[in-house]
């Protein structure tokens, strides 16, 4: 089965509303196979108006966590570890309906949660999200939908950065409703060889965000690609490989990525750039 290439629709907006579900015809005319659909609040998407969109468009679906820090598994606080069970069931449903087979994102604890803290504690913060991806991947399962757990870099967590330590996670919380998300923006950062970590996730490679080293267009900057891409074809990696990345005009998702410029002349030039090099890398 052929590497299908998606888009995320942070690319062109955020937040992203109902409104926003215009976006998958473009993108299926750009030529992706896939639209991927951050649940920022599920209660600003209307679940059978999104589906409708799905099915006019031929596009496929696919969900992407947003975990905000009161979306917490490794929270101290037992109510914020219960929003973030609470947000994972909402979004799991939206995925089942949706024909989402997985949601990405590090569902474990918050975006930007990144302290120095003593091993005892790290340890308490370690057995709460193996606790509550055993929870939440029971949940995912029961609907057909897998969590892809994404390892981020040093500067948005300190739990998760690397395949090696997302793999003895998944391992740990021993479900079929839990994977691997691997991301080349944070791979960059934090791995020493990429395809080490493509073939180290192996069959629990779930998902892919293609990313430059900026966050820009895939192919136009330091990601080591053709070592990646040989990686996802010798594990035969038939999931999506999905173009995530974001622009400054969108204040909110901006400033929570870090993103201070613009990364390509236009949001569409930086959605077909990175299409068209993804499309010859992958064939």
């Amino acid at each position: 089965m052929a590497i299908g290439i998606g888009v995320n629709a942070w690319v062109w907006t955020a937040p992203v509303t109902t409104d926003s579900m215009h976006l998958m015809k473009k993108a299926a005319k750009m030529g992706f196979d896939y639209f991927e659909i951050p649940v920022e609040d599920p209660a600003n998407l209307d679940a059978n108006k999104v589906k409708a969109a799905i099915d006019e468009s031929g596009i496929k679906a696919i969900v992407c966590g947003a975990f905000g820090p009161t979306r917490d598994l490794t929270h101290e606080d037992p109510k914020y570890r219960q929003e973030s069970l609470d947000y994972i069931r909402a979004t799991v449903k939206l995925a089942e309906k949706w024909g989402s087979k997985v949601i990405a994102g590090p569902a474990y604890s918050a975006v930007g949660k990144r302290r120095q803290v003593s091993p005892e504690q790290k340890k308490i913060e370690w057995d709460l999200a193996v606790k509550g991806l055993r929870e939440a991947g029971k949940m995912a399962a029961d609907h057909g939908v897998t969590l892809a757990l994404e390892p981020l870099n040093r500067f948005e967590t300190d739990l998760i950065n690397t395949c090696a330590q997302c793999l003895k996670l998944v391992k740990e919380v021993d479900s079929k409703g839990v994977g691997i998300h691997l991301d080349t923006f944070h791979m960059h950062i934090e791995e020493t060889c990429v395809s080490s970590a493509v073939k180290l996730a192996g069959k629990r490679l779930v998902h892919c965000h293609a990313c430059e080293n900026d966050r820009g267009a895939p192919g136009t900057g330091q990601v080591h690609w053709k070592e990646w891409a040989k990686a996802l074809k010798e594990i035969k990696y038939d999931g999506a490989v999905v173009i995530e990345s974001f622009t400054p005009e969108c204040k909110s998702i901006a400033a929570a990525a870090a993103i201070w410029r613009p990364l390509a002349k236009t949001q569409d030039s930086l959605a077909r750039d990175g299409l068209k090099f993804l499309k010859k890398l992958l064939k």
